[in-house]
């Protein structure tokens, strides 16, 4: 069986842990968006359980169109990162892979939000599930 991964770009772990910087910054807004859109969508159901007809209220508007805007602004964070070559993998716990080369194969280099350096990596197939701590000589 082919393996469909076929990254843009190859990490090393200095290279990795060089951009975490600035894809910390962006996956701490990911996060935060995407908490405040949840919020909005619970709303919304509420308030179109509730609804009759077919206008919604004009505060139900007004949250639709945060809702909207909170998801277009995640959307472009997302894609920043992917041009950036990693992969975001997870909204409430702000997952980031690095694609790189361990040992000869494919693999990610791992990090999530709250740590303070890409310190795991797991096979391409295995997941969060597969984190396995990285053995550094320095």
């Amino acid at each position: 069986m082919s393996s469909a991964f076929e990254p843009a770009r190859l990490f090393t772990l200095e290279q990795a842990n060089r951009m975490l910087p600035l894809i910390r910054r962006i996956v701490e807004d990911i996060v935060q968006d995407y908490a405040r859109w949840r919020e909005q969508v619970g709303v919304l159901e509420v308030v179109a359980a509730g609804r009759r007809g077919d206008s919604l209220p004009n505060e139900a508007e007004k949250v639709e169109e945060d809702a909207q805007r909170l998801a277009a602004d995640i959307e472009r964070y997302v894609t920043e990162l992917r041009e950036l070559g990693v992969d975001f993998k997870g909204f409430d716990q702000g997952l980031v892979d690095f694609p790189a080369e361990l040992d000869g194969r494919l693999v990610y280099l791992c990090w999530k939000l709250g740590e303070d350096s890409v310190e795991y990596w797991h096979d391409v197939d295995a997941g969060y599930a597969g984190r396995q701590k990285l053995v550094t000589g320095d």
